[in-house]
């Protein structure tokens, strides 16, 4: 599940996930808002998680055609999360994401916020 996190400042897309992922999640809720963040200018993404049990094939699509389909628009992303697999995954990997990414512990996530506002 993919909610919308509604106190970010402007220029900053902000989510929560937990659970498992579904390309519903990314259809109706991450699509639209990147996409508007995009045709404004540059994407900067906070996402925030707690708890992660997995991705549906059909949100793996979906999380590919959102990197993909915006490419050039991606500034920043600050992923928040105490999940140790997901930080070492995004420090082998990050580089392959399109613009900076950046990971914070759950008790830095003001650090987080900060770093990814315009």
């Amino acid at each position: 599940m993919i909610t919308e996190l509604e106190d970010m400042p402007a220029g900053v897309v902000g989510f929560e996930a937990s659970g498992t992922l579904h390309a519903e999640d990314y259809r109706d809720v991450l699509l639209p808002a990147i996409t508007a963040a995009a045709e404004a200018g540059d994407v900067r993404f906070l996402l925030v998680v707690h708890d992660f049990t997995g991705m549906t094939p059909g949100a793996l699509w979906q999380d590919l055609r959102i990197g993909v389909e915006h490419l050039r628009a991606w500034k920043r992303i600050a992923l928040v999360t105490d999940i140790e697999w997901m930080t070492h995954l995004t420090a082998m990997f990050g580089w392959m994401t399109p613009g900076e990414v950046r990971v914070f512990p759950s008790e830095r996530r003001d650090e987080a916020l900060t770093w990814v506002s315009p």
